[in-house]
């Protein structure tokens, strides 16, 4: 049961609910969107925002400049004493809207709504990641109006790149490795398991991120002309793309699964025992077959098996009406989600050579690499681990679900890497909360939930 202290940061907290509301609201109309170079003075403003928020809370807060958009640090020492030391990480950037004719209000004009479920945030980056972040951020101003102080030392890691890939989040975390040395990381961009049920996220996939530029002659030609003759790119690139897995879903690039472990007896019936209903999981997104490897369960397909998807194919004529040309150019964007064991550097050879034992003697390509991140487990023993089971169950009246995140969250694997911190993934989000999509949203009750949530955490770790 939460200490006098807890309590009474919880009664703050819900005292200020239509305040913690209208600050989020304030935020999301700032379009912060990092992939859009319009946007950098507004990335910039978003910063500002959550630094002088945090100040007013008593922590020393700075923006830190990349050669991107700025990260916002900020330290609070707590109570003092031997407390333990949590960086709360977040990402203040939000993906482009568009398209916007597919918003049913403009999506940097925040609008409560009435759900199935109660009232919700509809606007970019609502659950994604600004409401996740106003989830800690409201438990700190609470506990600011009870005790003055979080009850923990707090260095806060908030950046704006996280849409983009984080290019320059690595070299800030190894130039700032004495301010953000902690005891363990605290992350809110993950979902619960239903709306009634908090989830805990034990992995995440990791990722690779590639474009490839395929080239077959020197220009484009005229189809009659040259039709039945001449090689065509765009034949060549969907059949190289087509190759990638075979009728039974499994990936075919050279060495795809090396290091991938087999799901235990224990874990598949765990996830057994979950009744993940994904007839109901695809059939909210207008889907009804199942795709992936064959013979696998949902949960294992999502969790603990990799995957390869086309992201986008061009090339040619795009324009109104028609054009016969035979395009000399291709070029197709292809994402992989990788689980623990698999090496991004090797997949990325992998696909290389994949791609280059199906040209033939007159094409050549390049490979561009966006991006890798490897996977991340959590330690199933770790105390903060258990530290948020209990908390979780107090809030919601059962049990946290230990889930699989299916995403990727490069940060997790940077801090793993750089400043030998875990991850403690405790997230609000929901699977219809239509993130990176138009009438992204945030229920009212996930939002509270969460803040209620981090402040039982953090008077938790106190202990």
């Amino acid at each position: 049961m939460p200490n006098e202290k807890t309590t009474q940061a919880l009664a703050a907290l819900d005292s200020a609910r239509a305040d913690t509301e209208a600050s989020l609201l304030e935020w999301l109309r700032i379009p912060s969107v990092s992939a859009q170079p319009a946007h950098a003075p507004d990335c910039r403003a978003a910063a500002e925002w959550l630094s002088r928020e945090l100040v007013a809370l008593g922590f020393q807060a700075r923006l830190r400049d990349t050669p991107g958009h700025p990260v916002v640090i900020a330290t609070h020492p707590g109570p003092g004493g031997d407390v333990p030391h949590v960086l709360i990480y977040g990402h203040y950037d939000v993906q482009p809207p568009e398209p916007l004719e597919l918003w049913k209000s403009p999506p940097f004009a925040p609008v409560v709504t009435d759900g199935p479920r109660g009232p919700r945030i509809v606007a970019r980056g609502a659950v994604d990641d600004k409401g996740q972040v106003m989830t800690w951020l409201a438990a700190l101003r609470a506990w600011n109006t009870a005790a003055g102080a979080p009850p923990v030392r707090v260095t806060v890691l908030v950046e704006g790149e996280e849409e983009v890939g984080s290019p320059n989040l690595d070299a800030v975390l190894e130039a700032e490795k004495a301010t953000l040395a902690a005891d363990v990381a605290l992350i809110s961009d993950t979902n619960m398991w239903d709306p009634q049920t908090p989830a805990l996220t034990i992995s995440l996939r990791g990722m690779v991120y590639v474009q490839i530029d395929l080239k077959l002659g020197d220009r484009d030609l005229h189809s009659g002309l040259f039709g039945g003759s001449a090689g065509n790119v765009l034949n060549l690139l969907t059949r190289i793309l087509g190759d990638l897995k075979d009728a039974d879903g499994r990936i075919q690039i050279p060495g795809f699964y090396d290091g991938v472990a087999e799901p235990g007896a224990e874990q598949r019936a765990a996830w057994e025992a979950l009744g993940f209903d994904e007839a109901a999981f695809l059939g909210a997104q207008g889907l009804s077959v199942p795709g992936g490897e064959k013979g696998r369960s949902a949960p294992e397909r999502l969790w603990a098996r990799p995957t390869a998807d086309v992201n986008g194919v061009w090339g040619g004529y795009m324009g109104e009406g028609s054009k016969t040309v035979i395009a000399c150019e291709g070029h197709a964007k292809l994402s992989c989600r990788l689980v623990p064991g698999q090496d991004p550097e090797k997949i990325v050879e992998g696909i290389r050579a994949f791609v280059k034992a199906r040209l033939p003697a007159d094409a050549r390509f390049e490979l561009q690499v966006f991006g890798t991140a490897p996977a991340v487990s959590v330690p199933l023993d770790s105390p903060w681990l258990k530290a948020a089971e209990v908390v979780l169950q107090e809030e919601f009246g059962k049990p946290a679900v230990r889930a699989g995140g299916g995403g990727s969250i490069p940060v997790a694997s940077s801090l793993k890497g750089i400043l030998g911190l875990d991850s403690l993934l405790m997230g609000f989000g929901l699977d219809d909360d239509q993130v990176h999509s138009p009438n992204e949203k945030f229920e009212l009750s996930c939002l509270h939930a969460g803040a209620r949530s981090h402040v039982r955490l953090l008077g938790k770790l106190a202990k």
